[in-house]
């Protein structure tokens, strides 16, 4: 699956309809989740059967396509299947999914699905919409109103036929209103054979260090902005509550994360892509950010480091150039000795790898070295591809016009 992202240009009544369906699809996901919470409905077919009961009952549910109710019932239904719990073999939780993972006795952390306060995004099917035989301009043809919007992009749709374009989205951000296209295509690209291989060791000082010694500068993106958004924030918290002063002073701070965001995203899809282009065999490790995260004294610097969606592009790309991304499991990388593979054990603080074989690394380089060493063995395992970026329709899977995981 690809993702293609193009900018959305029409009138303030066109967007205005828009929001209205954002209003509608989030009423549809939170009545679908109280009417699952009450008892009523224990799956998904119940969820998507009520979307017709809701339509019936309330005429501006009726005017949104019905394709779009019934992935908002969708949504509603991912938050329960998401959901985690802890109390499994209690039939007074049964209520709370949970299923998944409570019918596997999964020990996690108890919690429920929640009702969504901010809804950005409508999602259409096969229906309520038909593309321009230009491939310039959409038009929505449900009752909301919403019309023939104008598409600006540096993707050609021209490439794909209709009938591959499963899943149309409208999203709302800080800087305006897009449409994603889901188009079922299977990409891949053939590339010369380079022969070599490499373990990279991520870090806070510079991004990432591989097996070579080579390291990459860590851009801090967060850092460099921070001002700003500071600044920003100021501007939001001294408007009044509710003002069209403070809606103007969202706007702002919603495009300066937006920014951030997208700098990231560009940062990781580049260095991913040049990675997995220039090597056969890629080793990383297989870190655990929801728990380093938790360390609150670094958590808003590895966020901004943005491992994590380095590792989804890696992976990504593997898959489409046909190369091999190795995790491996990064215990005691650091400690280990890459020479003799003796244990030498130092503190954070200590950044030069001195053993008696009379080895003496760079920390980073040596626990890189490990990491490839780990990866052309059985310690690691290849990655499966579950990340692929094109299959996520998060806020993050497309950051400017026409991006796309590609």
């Amino acid at each position: 699956m690809l993702v293609l992202e193009f900018k959305t240009y029409g009138k303030s009544r066109q967007f205005n309809a828009v929001d209205e369906a954002l209003r509608t699809v989030q009423f549809i996901r939170n009545k679908a989740l109280r009417f699952f919470l009450d008892g009523l409905g224990k799956t998904q077919y119940d969820l998507n059967k009520y979307c017709a009961v809701l339509a019936k009952e309330f005429p501006f549910v009726n005017e949104l396509n019905s394709m779009a109710r019934q992935a908002s019932a969708e949504r509603a239904w991912s938050a329960i299947a998401n959901a985690r719990c802890s109390t499994w073999g209690n039939p007074k939780t049964a209520q709370a999914r949970f299923y998944d993972n409570c019918k596997k006795q999964i020990p996690l952390k108890k919690g429920f699905p929640q009702f969504q306060k901010d809804n950005r995004s409508v999602e259409y099917k096969s229906t309520g919409w038909k593309l321009a035989l230009d491939r310039k301009s959409i038009t929505f043809t449900d009752k909301k109103g919403i019309g023939t919007l104008k598409l600006k992009g540096t993707r050609d749709l021209h490439f794909y036929q209709p009938e591959q374009i499963k899943r149309v989205r409208l999203v709302k951000r800080a800087d305006g209103y897009y449409v994603q296209f889901c188009v079922s295509v299977n990409r891949a690209e053939s590339i010369e054979v380079t022969g070599s291989a490499i373990g990279l060791d991520v870090g806070l000082n510079d991004f990432y260090t591989d097996s070579n010694g080579e390291t990459i500068e860590n851009p801090r993106f967060l850092a460099q902005g921070e001002r700003r958004l500071k600044m920003a924030q100021r501007r939001v918290s001294k408007r009044v509550k509710g003002s069209n002063n403070r809606r103007k002073a969202r706007q702002i701070l919603g495009k300066r994360h937006l920014k951030i965001s997208r700098q990231r995203k560009d940062h990781a899809v580049k260095l991913a892509r040049c990675v997995i282009a220039s090597n056969d065999v890629v080793a990383y490790e297989d870190l655990r950010i929801k728990n380093m995260v938790r360390n609150h004294c670094l958590a808003k610097s590895i966020n901004d480091a943005s491992w994590y969606q380095f590792r989804v592009w890696l992976e990504y790309f593997g898959k489409v150039f046909g190369k091999i991304a190795i995790a491996v499991t990064p215990n005691g990388t650091s400690q280990e000795c890459s020479s003799c593979g003796a244990t030498v054990k130092k503190g954070l603080s200590t950044r030069t790898h001195i053993c008696q074989c009379g080895c003496v690394l760079d920390r980073d380089h040596n626990a890189a070295r490990n990491i490839l060493s780990r990866g052309l063995s059985t310690t690691g395992h290849v990655g499966t591809f579950g990340l692929d970026p094109s299959k996520a329709w998060g806020e993050d899977t497309s950051t400017h016009a026409g991006a796309c995981p590609a």
